[in-house]
């Protein structure tokens, strides 16, 4: 072991972000066995188990904290996102079905409604008295929103709403709280009135008895089991002109008066329409991380089993080699190690942007546009991450790994539908490219025509210097026979920023060209831009992986412990230079890299992870969850147990008159004669 050791205590600290109280709180309470998940439960017996852990939470005042004051809340948005996270811990169903109730439902009424409808349904949705769905989603219109079918037609005569499914893929599907629990929903519908649709608005509408009949002109269907998530009710809901009244709308950002005139604080359409969606990003925050908790269990798992579990005698005739001694593999669990800090970093910045737009502090248009790119470039990531790691995760630990008791197959399937839901990754990733797109565009109407021409001259020069090879002689020409050079080069993170950075800068401006090229013809524009996507959201993929790098730096710069700083410095370089090894390809093609740094790149990188290999354990311990959070058999110690009992086995055996004598050692022995 190095004898230089990092303050486990300390990161630990810092890993829990800008909410370690709540944190600590929410995990005390993942760790108690009647809020976990019990895999032998059906079914209809783990949904039922889910709604009851609900109700001890609200007891227990743990849902609370993102509500005004004056409902018992603590206008803690942060902190109440903290909380929420953490249940994944429990059981990703319980985390996603308090997310409904109190993150869609409830928020949809305290976020889209005003101080009346807040009074009116926001106690018994806190309560839990009034279950709730979050409507959004239909069959044919799943991330394209804007789109959706349903009506919501205003009856002058009545002053009421129609709300109303027009055919079968209008259905809301997917809801958690729809096929069993929901009272009431929050439903998304092109609002109508005065013959003319002012978009897509937001409902409160009733849809159970408290029989847990529908009620009148409200139908729906069990989505019965799934891949994963099954202690949540998920279903579909329809509704054939059913009435609600005038003031059934929630009106903040839109209302409608008794006569069917329409009125709304923010006059263009399209921005009404994104400015309501977007106070409902904190599922995408809550989902981000989320995942980044399920990653560090399954890597605190699977790292504590390489430590203990020996496989094959490659350095000693009597005692097999630890797995993470392999060089192999440190690259699987390792740099998934340093992806996920990255994460864990990036998602404490990402809350408190949340909290700074939610809370009022920093609640400019601006602002909340930053939030809404922001959780779309870093969702995106984390959530493929957590399969990504999971999978290598289970398949490090062997056959042992695809047991159930050891949770990884069940985390897998629960966290699956994470990459689809709440924004579809790859429509999110599109998003953060348009915003790429626009921020490029302003740059260039700030400029006057004798600076856009410099401008344009400069990245023609460039993309020739890159694209023909000659900065890529010159950094052979620098390297050639000191890789020491190479790995200098490396691990400066100004040059890291810099490939970083130039990444998404080279693509961008590629696809700004295309999109320019096709002109004001909107046909041509069209064409342009879909042969051009895979590119943009390679960028903004890209644009995610600098935003974590970025917190990870910032990071580094808190740690006070010089052997922390050091070791954390070195996992930095890991994230970042795997982050360009994954796509090497491209700095090579485009003349970022010369072929001698590429080469040098994978052995600086297996270097790295020989230094890390010691502080392994440490790095996962640091993550905070304990035995009763990981719930795996294979990090309760046991394979040290099995380990200890063998090797002592063999010694004695060794020692004693009755050992064997192998075949090998009697070739040998012959062949000497």
């Amino acid at each position: 072991m190095s004898e230089t050791r990092i303050d486990v205590k300390a990161l630990a600290e810092q890993l829990l972000g800008p909410y370690a109280e709540v944190r600590k709180a929410s995990r005390a309470r993942a760790a108690r066995p009647e809020l976990q998940r019990d895999p032998s439960l059906p079914m209809d017996a783990h949904r039922a188990r889910v709604l009851q852990q609900l109700g001890i939470l609200v007891q227990e005042q743990a849902v609370q904290r993102a509500f005004p004051a004056q409902f018992g809340g603590h206008d803690d948005h942060g902190g109440s996102l903290a909380s929420f996270e953490e249940l994944v811990a429990a059981d990703p169903s319980l985390q996603i079905k308090a997310g409904v109730q109190w993150g869609l439902f409830a928020g949809a009424i305290l976020h889209l409604g005003t101080a009346e409808h807040h009074a009116k349904w926001l106690p018994d949705a806190m309560s839990l008295k009034t279950p709730g769905a979050f409507a959004m989603t239909e069959i044919g219109h799943g991330s394209d929103v804007a789109a959706v079918a349903t009506t919501a037609t205003y009856d002058e005569d009545t002053e009421e709403f129609v709300i109303h499914t027009p055919f079968k893929a209008a259905w809301k599907e997917f809801l958690g709280n729809a096929a069993l629990h929901g009272k009431a929903a929050t439903v998304f519908a092109q609002l109508i009135t005065k013959g003319v649709n002012h978009g897509v608005h937001c409902f409160y509408v009733p849809i159970r008895d408290q029989d847990g009949q529908f009620l009148d002109g409200v139908g729906g269907e069990d989505d019965g089991l799934k891949g994963g998530l099954n202690g949540i009710d998920n279903g579909r809901l329809h509704f054939t002109k059913v009435r609600v009244p005038r003031t059934n709308l929630l009106n903040r950002y839109g209302d409608v008066a008794a006569d069917g005139s329409y009125s709304s604080p923010i006059a263009s359409p399209g921005r009404r329409f994104f400015t309501m969606l977007g106070t409902l990003v904190q599922g995408r925050v809550s989902l981000d991380g989320a995942a980044t908790s399920a990653s560090k269990i399954a890597l605190q798992i699977a790292v504590t089993y390489a430590n203990q579990r020996r496989q094959f005698n490659s350095t000693s005739d009597t005692e097999e080699t630890t797995l993470l001694d392999y060089q192999r593999h440190q690259r699987r669990l390792l740099t998934r190690v340093a992806r996920t800090y990255a994460s864990s970093f990036a998602h404490d910045d990402l809350l408190d942007k949340f909290d700074a737009v939610f809370s009022g502090r920093e609640d400019t248009d601006e602002d909340r546009q930053d939030l809404e790119t922001l959780a779309a470039a870093l969702k995106p990531l984390s959530t493929w991450d957590a399969l990504d790691t999971i999978q290598e995760s289970r398949e490090a630990c062997g056959g042992s790994g695809y047991m159930a008791k050891n949770r990884f197959n069940q985390l897998y399937n629960d966290l699956d539908i994470y990459v689809t839901f709440e924004g579809d990754n790859n429509v999110l990733l599109q998003l953060v490219g348009k915003r790429l797109l626009t921020d490029y565009a302003s740059e260039f109407r700030k400029l006057d025509t004798g600076a856009v021409a410099r401008y344009v001259a400069k990245q023609v020069g460039s993309t020739a210097l890159h694209r023909f090879g000659l900065r890529g002689v010159g950094q052979s020409f620098a390297d050639v026979s000191d890789e020491r050079k190479s790995a200098n080069f490396f691990k400066d993170p100004a040059n890291q920023r810099a490939l970083l950075t130039e990444r998404i800068n080279a693509k961008v401006v590629e696809v700004a060209g295309a999109l320019r090229a096709a002109g004001k013809d909107p046909v041509k524009a069209a064409n342009a831009f879909n042969e051009n996507q895979d590119l943009l959201i390679s960028a903004a993929r890209d644009h995610g992986q600098l935003l974590r790098w970025e917190a990870f730096t910032a990071a580094l710069a808190k740690i006070q412990d010089p052997a922390t700083k050091e070791v954390l410095t070195w996992l930095r370089d890991v994230f970042a230079l795997t982050v360009i090894e994954d796509d090497l390809g491209w700095f090579l093609a485009n003349g970022r890299l010369s072929m001698q740094r590429a080469r040098t790149l994978p052995e600086y990188v297996n270097r790295l992870l020989a230094r890390l290999r010691p502080h392994a354990q440490d790095l996962v311990d640091a993550f905070g969850y304990t035995q009763e959070h990981l719930r795996a058999e294979i990090s309760s110690g046991i394979e040290s147990q099995r380990q200890d009992e063998a090797m002592e086995y063999f010694r004695r055996l060794r020692a004693s008159d009755n050992a064997p004598v192998s075949e090998k050692s009697l070739r040998k022995s012959g062949a000497k004669a």
